[in-house]
């Protein structure tokens, strides 16, 4: 039986996929700077990658490419996209994703906040990847929000159904989670508005 937080992304993902990117001009230079780490060589696992749309647009700089996602409805939607021969589409969740290891990159957009056991998921992503591997990363920290939005819109929405369960985290806790789990933060950025998602890539020592 699927689990809460996969029932929750198999019941939007339609509408997930036909939301459009809210700040293009951020995604497209968080898009250059992940491709700007890859090599051509490289074997890369996505995990949490949702409709595929970041997959499709990154394979191409590299040998292959395995996006996984726990829900089978975000995968048949991102399956059914034209995308490049190198690129896999294979539904597991963060705790199931890493047959084939080791790899040499490890992407994980907007999906670390969302796992149940972030440092479990860590110390796997850790594990999964070859000695001098990179995870490229992109997190929401909510707790660097105002009071307003983490104390009664967030809960507000999530009761209502319309966003899901998520650990709310400070920049630091992240970071922090990141060197626990025996990587070194190499680059950390902010693109666009956005101050509270957190792109870093981390390097396993």
């Amino acid at each position: 039986m699927a689990d809460r937080g996969t029932q929750f992304w198999d019941k939007v993902a339609e509408r997930y996929a036909a939301r459009p990117i809210k700040d293009v001009a951020a995604y497209e230079a968080m898009l250059t700077d992940a491709a700007s780490w890859l090599s051509s060589t490289d074997e890369v696992l996505e995990i949490g990658c949702g409709t595929g749309g970041t997959a499709i647009r990154l394979a191409p700089h590299v040998a292959r490419w395995r996006a996984t996602d726990g829900s089978a409805e975000m995968i048949r939607i991102a399956g059914a996209k034209p995308a490049p021969p190198n690129l896999d589409f294979v539904v597991a969740d963060a705790g199931q994703a890493f047959e084939g290891a080791p790899f040499d990159v490890i992407c994980a957009f907007l999906v670390l906040h969302l796992v149940p056991d972030m440092t479990g998921t860590l110390r796997a992503i850790h594990r999964g990847l070859k000695p001098g591997g990179l995870l490229i990363s992109k997190t929401y920290c909510f707790r660097d929000m105002n009071v307003v939005m983490r104390r009664l819109l967030i809960p507000a929405l999530q009761v209502a159904g319309v966003i899901p369960r998520f650990a709310v985290l400070r920049h630091a806790e992240l970071r922090r989670a990141i060197t626990d789990a025996g990587f070194t933060i190499e680059a950390s950025h902010v693109f666009g508005t956005n101050r509270h998602a957190h792109y870093i890539v981390a390097r396993k020592a």
